[in-house]
């Protein structure tokens, strides 16, 4: 079987919100770069941790991108049918085949991806001063697609950021934004070196913060009666709250589950969190 005739494709622009389709310049000599032949385009970079820009795909994740004054965007590419159906004028068109080598394996991209700069990341002093009455405070989860389902839930249920540690955390690529059905583009983000240290801060704002744990000393609809701002902690996938990052809590809260349930899934737990802390009045 022949392989699939490659697009020519035209590059690609970004000016403020618009993308701009360019006429191609000369061509340049190949360089050669390792990895590619001559006149192939260099393998992509789907999911990187070192700030470069990452791939977004699927419908929910790319179209709040686009949305979004705040991204930085480079490069759009979809299929003639996903370019129908979401009415994009500035594109690349790209075979479906060529999509799917472009990006992760089963990416599930629905015939669509964005290459992106990360979102700026807010300070924790800003997150502080802007008072969110509800925040979220990830320690070393690890898993992206349970880090992109709780930003989903953070954004159904109002909290105000995600505070992640810079280190032991995934960065939000496609993975993690697919997952949360484009919710990273409205929940702040905050990364923080010690994560203990950033619960001393929260607690010194006025935030009640409350580590989610099994051994919990009340449970989470009594800790979510207090009239304090909230700081959720969860702690990572299997281990749970780290001892240093349990004693910096203001108090431990349990999930009441039957005794033949051993956890939650951290992104189940943070969903019932956040939903607790708004049942009488709404997010």
């Amino acid at each position: 079987m022949s392989p699939p005739k490659r697009h020519v494709e035209e590059p690609v622009q970004t000016v403020g919100a618009r993308l701009i389709v360019t006429k191609p310049g000369p061509r340049k000599r190949p360089t050669g770069r390792a990895g590619h032949r001559p006149g192939q385009r260099p393998p992509a970079r789907p999911d990187r941790a070192d700030g470069g820009p990452v791939w977004l795909w699927g419908s929910h994740a790319v179209e709040a991108a686009l949305a979004n004054p705040a991204r930085v965007r480079h490069r759009l590419v979809a299929t003639g049918n996903a370019a129908r159906r979401l009415g994009l004028a500035a594109h690349e068109d790209i075979a479906p085949a060529e999509l799917d080598r472009l990006l992760p394996p089963g990416a599930v991209h629905q015939g669509l991806a964005l290459l992106a700069d990360p979102l700026p990341e807010t300070p924790l002093e800003d997150l502080v001063a802007a008072r969110p009455a509800r925040l979220a405070v990830l320690d070393q989860i690890a898993d992206p697609h349970n880090l992109g389902a709780i930003y989903r839930s953070a954004a159904a249920f109002g909290i105000g950021g995600l505070v992640l540690q810079t280190r032991h955390s995934p960065p939000v690529t496609g993975i993690v934004a697919k997952a949360a059905v484009g919710a990273v583009e409205r929940v702040a983000e905050t990364r923080v070196v010690n994560i203990a240290r950033a619960l001393e801060t929260l607690a010194e704002a006025g935030y009640l913060v409350i580590g989610l744990a099994g051994s919990g000393v009340m449970t989470l609809a009594e800790a979510v009666r207090d009239a304090r701002p909230l700081a959720f902690v969860f702690g990572a996938e299997g281990a749970g709250l780290r001892p240093a990052v349990e004693k910096a809590c203001t108090v431990t809260a349990r999930i009441p589950i039957s005794p033949g349930t051993e956890s939650l899934n951290v992104s189940n737990a943070a969903a019932i969190a956040f939903y607790e802390a708004v049942r009488d009045h709404g997010p």
